[in-house]
């Protein structure tokens, strides 16, 4: 098993998708990318952290490639705009902060690699990506409310 960490917007919808991908063993939506340790909810929305919600994915290699992952990420967000991503639960507009900022934190220099030639390959289509690429830090899992979100509350949504 490997792992993938994610970054692009509010972790509930990503955490989704890349849950139901074959090869996914696990998704966990946390924090991670900033200054405090243990950080809360409130703190990182408020941008007092600097933490991103991400995701954090446990695949099996043999089943889904880390190429493919990636290939999901550039589908779930706008990486041309990171800071400013999410819609509001209302649906009334987007939902700004740092904290949304588009990045991908990659666990070995084969992720690094592949991860730097798929963002070329957005950039060479004409896309302005402003993901950052960064080495893996400290993953804090999110509270247990913010876990399998879409998930536990599909009646709601």
């Amino acid at each position: 098993m490997q792992k993938a960490t994610f970054a692009a917007g509010c972790f509930w919808g990503i955490e989704d998708a890349f849950s139901k991908l074959d090869g996914v063993i696990h998704t966990l939506s946390g924090y991670t990318g900033g200054h405090v340790k243990y950080p809360k909810y409130k703190d990182v929305i408020r941008g007092r952290t600097g933490h991103v919600e991400a995701v954090q994915v446990t695949f099996d290699p043999s089943v889904i490639s880390y190429r493919r992952l990636l290939d999901e990420f550039w589908k779930l967000h706008d990486s041309e705009y990171a800071g400013c991503i999410a819609v509001s639960l209302d649906g009334k507009g987007p939902v700004m902060g740092d904290h949304y900022r588009s990045m991908i934190f990659y666990h070995n220099e084969e992720q690094k690699r592949i991860a730097i030639e798929s963002k070329k390959e957005q950039e060479d289509a004409g896309d302005e990506v402003t993901t950052e690429i960064v080495p893996a830090e400290e993953f804090y899992p999110a509270e247990e409310y913010h876990q399998q979100f879409f998930k536990k509350n599909k009646q709601d949504m």
